[in-house]
């Protein structure tokens, strides 16, 4: 059947039914990104036996009204839901499905107290939990490229452009740099009222709090190399459902089509098939009542259970050097740039294992415990993990960021977070770990004046001073041999 365009809840909506006389369970699917993108999947649904919808939110595209981001997702979403309960094709049964933002849409229907507005299932990918999720790390530094990007292609308008920040960095490759950051739209000459309120919001959880609440089945669906791999993983163990499922594969924020070099094609999945098979198996009831699903080892072609993790072992380091180096945030580290400068005054601390004498499985969160200080009373610390391949290639594999505010000259311990690994690292391999004062322009640089980053218009260096026998670095390491399982098989069991 053609697709009919509708106003629902007074919001522009695609709706692709099914051949056949119905009724049918639908499958909604809320967007801030345009809704026409979303006819092959809706066409996809439909063949499967679903009533599919796609809506632009609030002030997007076709739909009228202002977009204020995550603000009216809970109320459009649930009126939406109302809406499809009523038609005459409608089985009564609702599906919230999405990627990112639409992840966040989604999600709020699945945790909604209003039973007859709640979905019944909920598919969420790369979810998006918040804006304050979205713009900082849980350790408080602020995530500048993603959200300077977004924000640059979506934010205070009704479509999008894409490459935006591209283009204006093609201009001034210099443009996050300028200061203050609050200044940024005025720089790519955009009108972004709702950017400085963005910084404002360190409110996090709610929505995994909210989770814990949720009575209905789950997908969660993440790629290793995406930002937002630990809120998909808290999610699912958060999930107060009667069922939870996960996948996580070797992709970045497109899953699939984002493979990372780590993928093998024992990687790939087919996600729609997976979605509407898993679906079907949630609106009937036919999930097992438990946590489940699959985490592909990356650098080879196995999937483990979900849950699974290594017990953590401290991997030997040397100092290469930099025990005393200089974090000037006018020089700061470059979050893009793998290359270590050989001369001049070290910028960052350097230490490397020996070449492993076999392969290591690496599964669960890395973690950096440090002793150091700095000569500032405020500090960022980036810890970077990198593989250095016999062959002489070098490959990131974790990054980690945390502020203290602690006296200046103060040395302690301390333990930054390098977020989760899922990897095969092959004999020979040797890790180098990074011990910086910034991670730029992935992350707004620390002024080290004690000012808001976001909104600081010096900038001071800080020297810094690294005990290297306080360093340790612990992997998550499988130490027993671990049966690979069959992803598809998880997720529908």
């Amino acid at each position: 059947m053609t697709p009919t365009t509708a106003a629902v809840a007074g919001l522009a909506t695609d709706v692709h039914l099914p051949d056949g006389d119905g009724p049918f369970p639908a499958v909604l699917v809320r967007t801030p990104y345009d809704r026409r993108r979303h006819r092959a999947e809706l066409r996809g649904w439909a063949r499967r036996g679903f009533a599919a919808l796609a809506q632009d939110v609030r002030g997007r595209h076709a739909s009228p009204g202002e977009w204020h981001p995550y603000r009216n997702e809970a109320a459009d979403g649930a009126a939406t839901v109302r809406w499809i309960r009523r038609q005459p094709w409608s089985d009564g049964r609702v599906v919230a499905a999405g990627g990112s933002y639409a992840a966040h849409c989604a999600l709020v229907l699945g945790t909604g107290a209003d039973p007859d507005a709640r979905a019944d299932a909920v598919v969420a990918a790369v979810p998006a939990l918040g804006a304050a999720e979205t713009a900082r790390e849980p350790s408080g530094p602020e995530r500048l490229l993603a959200r300077a990007a977004w924000w640059a292609a979506h934010g205070d308008r009704p479509d999008s452009d894409e490459a935006a920040l591209e283009r204006a960095l093609a201009a001034d490759p210099a443009l996050l740099t300028h200061l203050p950051l609050t200044g940024l739209p005025e720089r790519l000459g955009r009108d972004l009222p709702s950017w400085p309120g963005l910084w404002r919001r360190r409110g996090r959880g709610r929505l995994l709090a909210d989770a814990e609440r949720a009575g209905v089945p789950l997908l969660a669906v993440g790629g290793h190399h995406d930002h937002f791999t630990e809120d998909t993983v808290a999610l699912w163990r958060r999930w107060g459902g009667p069922s939870a499922r996960l996948l996580l594969g070797p992709w970045g924020h497109a899953l699939g089509s984002a493979p990372g070099a780590d993928a093998d094609p024992a990687h790939r999945v087919n996600l729609g098939d997976l979605y509407a098979r898993w679906a079907r198996r949630a609106l009937d009831g036919h999930l097992a009542p438990s946590r489940h699903g699959a985490v592909a080892l990356g650098g080879s072609p196995r999937w483990l259970p979900a849950g699974m993790e290594g017990v953590p072992r401290t991997q030997d380091l040397r100092l290469l050097r930099g025990a005393r180096f200089t974090a000037d945030p006018a020089r700061p580290v470059r979050s893009g740039d793998l290359t270590v400068p050989a001369d001049g005054p070290p910028d960052r601390c350097l230490l490397v294992t020996p070449p492993l004498p076999c392969p290591l499985d690496v599964v669960g969160p890395v973690r950096v415990r440090l002793r150091a200080g700095a000569d500032t009373p405020s500090a960022d610390w980036a810890a970077r993990l990198v593989a250095l391949t016999p062959g002489g290639r070098a490959e990131r594999l974790a990054v980690g960021v945390v502020r203290r505010d602690r006296p200046a000259g103060e040395r302690a311990g301390f333990t930054v977070q390098l977020g989760r690994l899922s990897r095969r690292l092959a004999a020979g391999v040797r890790l180098r770990l990074e011990i910086a004062g910034h991670h730029f322009p992935a992350h707004a640089r620390n002024p080290h004046t004690g000012d808001d980053p976001v909104t600081a218009v010096r900038l001071l260096a800080s020297r810094r001073e690294v005990d290297p026998a306080g360093v340790a670095l612990r992997l998550p390491v499988l130490t027993t041999p671990v049966a690979p399982t069959d992803p598809a098989k998880e997720i529908l069991r």
